[in-house]
């Protein structure tokens, strides 16, 4: 795991929210604090879609919505002329993404170990930070998917001209 401070807040905000830069990750869940606070659960409400919805939007492998469609709702909540208070997302790798991290990785582990792989976004006290995480299902002192995940994402930022320092 690692935190990374981001030191252009403005360009990173604006792909954030307006770019398709983090749009192959998953919203797991995402919380505002404006006015009010307000809270997103990124699971999908299996009752909104039929099969055949699901099917054609690309979700029937999904239990979680793709941030590319909840960005647009972030960018509303985000949004005017208050800075918010402070902002949490919780990004994470779609399946077909984790599986071929954990294959670029060499690691040990197999899919069914992983319960996910995350990407923490959170501003607050004027600064957004980014922090990497990985949930596994089963214990294990190999370390190498984790060290892998964390330069992955360093070169990810790097790719996209995303500036930061490592805290």
């Amino acid at each position: 795991m690692i935190a990374l401070k981001i030191t252009d807040k403005k360009t990173f905000m604006n792909q954030l929210l307006c770019s398709e830069i983090f749009d192959h990750f998953l919203l797991s869940e995402a919380s505002v604090c404006k006015d009010a606070t307000y809270t997103i659960d990124g699971h999908i409400n299996a009752s909104f879609y039929s099969k055949e919805e699901r099917e054609e939007l690309g979700l029937s492998h999904l239990d979680i919505l793709p941030y590319s469609k909840l960005r647009p709702v972030c960018y509303q909540l985000i949004r005017g002329s208050h800075t918010p208070v402070s902002f949490k997302f919780i990004l994470m790798l779609s399946p077909e993404n984790m599986t071929n991290t954990l294959a670029r990785s060499e690691s040990s582990y197999a899919p069914n170990d992983i319960g996910g792989i995350f990407l923490n976004l959170s501003f607050q006290n004027g600064q957004i930070t980014l922090t990497t995480g990985i949930s596994y299902a089963i214990f294990s002192p190999d370390h190498t998917l984790d060290r892998e995940w964390d330069e992955l994402i360093k070169k990810f930022l790097q790719k996209h001209a995303i500036s930061f320092e490592e805290l």
